[in-house]
């Protein structure tokens, strides 16, 4: 059975990410070996009869090499966070294009297993898109940081208005007109509050 390096603590990581950005190859190359159990952890969903064990870690590494090489911690994740969606994006992009290799093979053919043990198809692989990972990271975090501004800088009214505007915490969103309805409210006092907190929210995000 394939053994790898413990994973560094946090201060070694930093360390060795301050010696990269310097130009240190040696510390690249401890970073990417220290985080090789990343890359099985991640590849065994994938794991399958039909696959090659040691294909999906050699995908997997150019994943974790990537994510190594882009990696900015000024974005405020952690590297591991951000390596392990390289190393999924790496593998989903390799089945996607052995798909374009092979047109015998079945869309729904099991290529692995997710962690709750759900068998894993080519389909699912494919019906997802291609992303940005830094981008996809980046966004979900200013998610994160709006979701919570909106409960410290917006009145009860603006949060109401917000969360049946856009569906925040629930299962439809209405329009300007239905809320007015709602709330016993002209349309336009409606829009005013709305503009109002957005705006609240914007200055917020900004400084």
């Amino acid at each position: 059975m394939k053994t790898f390096l413990d994973p560094l603590d946090a201060k070694e990581e930093a360390a060795l990410l301050q010696q990269m950005e310097a130009g240190s190859q040696k510390a690249k190359h401890k970073l990417i070996e220290h985080n090789m159990r990343l890359v099985a952890h991640v590849a065994k969903k994938y794991y399958s009869p039909n696959e090659d064990t040691e294909d999906l870690l050699s995908i997997g590494t150019i994943g974790l090499v990537k994510a190594v090489d882009t990696y900015n911690a000024q974005k405020g994740y952690k590297l591991a966070t951000y390596a392990a969606r390289c190393i999924d994006n790496e593998l989903l992009m390799y089945f996607r294009g052995k798909k374009k290799q092979s047109k015998d093979i079945s869309l729904f053919e099991p290529i692995g297993r997710d962690k709750e043990g759900n068998q894993i198809r080519l389909y699912d692989v494919l019906e997802q898109d291609s992303v940005d990972i830094a981008e996809e990271m980046d966004k979900e975090r200013c998610i994160q940081r709006l979701s919570t501004l909106m409960w410290s800088v917006l009145n009860k009214r603006e949060q109401d208005i917000l969360c049946k505007r856009y569906g925040i915490g629930q299962e439809n969103h209405y329009t300007q007109k239905q809320i007015a309805g709602q709330l016993g409210i002209s349309r336009s006092y409606v829009s005013r509050i709305e503009k109002r907190a957005l705006e609240k929210l914007r200055y917020a995000l900004e400084n």
